[in-house]
């Protein structure tokens, strides 16, 4: 056997962290400082290190790579939306990493244009060539993108460099010209005055939470800007848009409990601040302007959310009138108003719905509506682009793990459902090649777990599959279902993919994420374990031949199985993870800790749930048995979870495992310039899924399948 590289070792400094009488001595703290050469040089040489363990997988990555970009029609061009008399959409250029952002003038007929992908229509206004601005940047992405009700300023906000602090510019839509940029360091959206002369921002405070809303003048220097609202309540993050009707700019303010929705009039930028309806600790509410009324999203009296109206004007929830009660296990997400009808997002039995909702003349609902409907038993629908408030069509996107993302024209008097466009999947792809199905697992309390699964046809529960098992399960976020042209890399070489949608998400209604946050959160990891050993005594998957996969928090889900159930898992993949948390949540200057507490609970303050945190931390609870293999991958600019809490845990992992390092290694892959989302270009980002994926199916020994069975049989 040709002799395997060395893992780095990364120096033991020991660093006392005391809690609750308890001193802990943590070794690798020290990695946390960026600034420090040592630091850099330690996680270069883990991308050495998992560059020389994985050099024999080159070929296997390039032909992943390749098989992502054969299936993906790389000149494309989305679903012209109108908005007042322009047409936008974003092209893509085979060859080329970012959008194009464009816009065609309406002319004398209102029809959707049709576009030739392969050609920049005639008329075409360029707002932004993202491979324009991104040339000689090693990173590029967008947090605003924002053209005034005019149409005749676009401000977009650039971020060079993954920690999601975004410079502001505006163009000139006329003559192409950035006529201001001088606002720096902006978190994420922006909102226009009605006149186009004033833009709203928002600001970040050192744990980078957005606490600020900002005023600009367009052309006057960044010091002469107006503090519109500064939020003290270390909890509560900050968001500004603009309503649907061009009316209201709207200012968010929320913590995991508790909302509160303002709003300044948009003819009158600089006049006062609205309070919708003062927080109350516990309760949530969004609010949705449409004329003269507000229709508030809100769990004031039913856990599941119900829907409420209220005078345009309304200054307190003594004013809302009840319109849609809430129902019990069916979790009302959101409503957006038209001029005439309302379209609810809801949540029933683990799956997504739409429910239209007419209104009279006078603006109630007339009836109880119709639910859009969707002909597969697993899928996803949601509202797509609708920026226009007076419209008869309402853009809809369906998706399912086998039948590509769909855009529909629903015609909101008929309820007629007219498919504009089905995402593009070269190479032959037919979904009658493969199978998809609902799954229940039963989790330690007897509650049952779904789980949606997918495989090529002609794969069945014979036990003998490789399979790979996702999850997230925290904030309340729903993995729904979803395709995805990068698994098929998967599923052609016979692996099983399945995703488990355990408590802490919000797949099955408000109930379901409370039972997996606070200190219900060992539900989240111990449903992922059912569902793992649910494909395996299904027969869905050989025992030997499961991998996991998750991110952020779900890398947090990684780091806690595998310190519950090693043996259940052959390869597990743990991206941005969360794996340090209780350090992170002990320190209040950090990113996700203040506003966390109402997440993951106050380990400050608490003994109780300190010792909780403590129990299933991930890097904390390590044991000293044979693991999986391991890949862990990061940003360095990360600032939702810092690059440390992974680098530690692969540090203490190497030193406490018992398992073969040769056969089961364990993996630290680090992005130098990018941050929670990785790369962003997306030639470079199917690159980075061909390594994950190609680490990944060679630990499973999963190999090419032969053609699927005809579908007919």
């Amino acid at each position: 056997m040709t002799d395997q590289p060395t893992p780095p070792r990364a120096a033991h400094v020991d660093v006392v962290r005391s809690h609750h009488g308890e001193d802990v001595t943590d070794p690798y703290e020290w990695l946390r400082d960026k600034t420090d050469p040592q630091v850099i040089a330690h996680l270069e040489a883990e991308n050495a290190y998992t560059e020389a363990r994985t050099g024999h997988l080159d070929e296997l990555r390039e032909r992943i790579f390749t098989e992502i970009k054969d299936r993906v029609q790389q000149t494309d061009l989305s679903v012209p939306v109108r908005h007042r008399d322009w047409w936008y959409y974003t092209r893509t250029i085979e060859g080329e990493q970012y959008a194009v952002h464009g816009r065609v003038a309406v002319g004398e007929s209102p029809e959707r244009p049709e576009l030739d992908p392969g050609a920049a229509p005639e008329g075409e206004e360029v707002l932004l060539d993202g491979n324009a601005e991104a040339r000689g940047e090693e990173f590029f992405s967008l947090g605003a993108f924002d053209v005034t009700p005019a149409g005749d300023r676009l401000a977009y906000a650039v971020d060079t460099t993954g920690d999601e602090r975004f410079d502001l510019r505006v163009k000139d839509l006329a003559t192409g010209e950035v006529v201001d940029d001088a606002v720096r360091g902006i978190g994420y959206g922006t909102a226009w005055s009605a006149d186009g002369q004033h833009l709203f921002y928002t600001r970040v405070d050192d744990a980078w939470r957005p606490h600020q809303i900002w005023r600009h003048e367009v052309g006057a220097d960044a010091e002469a800007d107006v503090l519109v609202h500064e939020e003290d309540d270390e909890r509560f993050w900050m968001g500004v848009g603009t309503s649907r009707d061009d009316r209201h700019v709207i200012i968010w303010l929320g913590s995991k409990n508790t909302s509160e929705v303002r709003l300044i009039d948009a003819e009158e930028p600089t006049g006062p601040v609205r309070v919708v309806a003062p927080r109350e600790e516990g309760v949530e509410y969004d609010v949705e302007p449409a004329g003269e009324r507000l229709w508030i999203v809100h769990n004031r009296g039913h856990r599941d959310f119900e829907l409420a109206v209220a005078p345009a004007d309304a200054t307190s929830a003594d004013q809302w009138s009840t319109v849609v009660p809430g129902e019990n296990g069916v979790r009302l997400a959101g409503v957006e108003a038209f001029a005439g009808h309302l379209v609810l997002s809801l949540r029933r039995e683990g799956l997504t719905q739409l429910q239209v909702l007419p209104l009279s003349g006078e603006g109630r609902p007339v009836g109880k509506g119709y639910q859009v409907p969707v002909e597969e038993a697993v899928y996803t629908i949601e509202s797509g682009a609708n920026p226009t408030y007076e419209t008869d069509t309402l853009q809809v996107l369906i998706e399912s793990m086998v039948t590509p993302r769909s855009v529909y024209d629903l015609d909101l008097g008929t309820g007629g459902l007219t498919l504009v466009k089905r995402q593009p999947v070269l190479g032959g792809y037919d979904p009658q090649d493969y199978q998809q199905h609902r799954l229940w697992a039963t989790a330690q309390d007897g509650t049952q777990i779904p789980i949606s699964l997918v495989a090529r046809r002609g794969v069945g529960p014979d036990g003998t599959h490789p399979g790979l098992l996702y999850g997230y399960g925290s904030y309340e976020i729903s993995a729904d279902p979803h395709f995805s042209v990068s698994r098929l890399s998967y599923l052609d070489r016979g692996v099983v993919y399945a995703v488990a949608h355990v408590r802490g998400g919000g797949e099955m209604g408000r109930g379901w994420y409370e039972d997996g946050r606070m200190e219900h959160k060992t539900n989240t990891f111990t449903d992922f374990v059912a569902c793992a050993d649910h494909l395996v005594e299904a027969g869905w998957v050989a025992p030997d031949r499961l991998a996991a996969e998750g991110r952020s928090a779900g890398g947090l889900l990684m780091g806690a199985i595998l310190n519950l159930a090693p043996e259940r898992f052959r390869v597990v993949h743990a991206g941005v993870a969360f794996v340090d948390a209780l350090t992170t949540i002990l320190n209040p200057a950090l990113p996700l800790t203040v506003s966390e507490w109402e997440e993951w609970g106050n380990p400050v303050d608490s003994a109780e749930i300190y010792q909780l945190m403590r129990s299933y931390t991930p890097y904390e609870n390590i044991r000293p048995v044979d693991y999986p293999a391991i890949l862990a991958t990061t940003g360095l600019n990360d600032t939702r979870v810092y690059y440390v809490e992974p680098a530690k845990w692969v540090a203490r992992l190497r030193e406490t495992v018992t398992s073969d390092p040769q056969e089961r290694p364990i993996l630290l892959k680090t992005e130098m310039v990018a941050g929670h989302g990785g790369k962003t270009g997306r030639y470079d980002a199917w690159r980075e899924t061909a390594f994950e994926i190609a680490f990944m199916v060679d630990q499973l020994d999963a190999g090419a399948l032969s053609e699927p069975e005809s579908s007919t049989a």
